[in-house]
């Protein structure tokens, strides 16, 4: 699955998207965990700021 994520992304329409991680941690057990989007390149701002 990955192979084709990283396949579109590198073509032409998907050049237009970004794949952002974020560390969160949990508020439950205080672990750390790693949350994934993949972004247009207009809104990755507003994905590191919103919680």
């Amino acid at each position: 699955m990955a192979k084709k994520v990283v396949a579109t992304l590198k073509s032409g329409t998907g050049r237009t998207f970004t794949k952002c991680i974020k560390v969160v941690k949990s508020d439950k057990s205080g672990a750390y965990q790693f949350k994934e989007e993949i972004v247009h390149n207009d809104h990755v701002k507003d994905f590191f700021v919103k919680k």
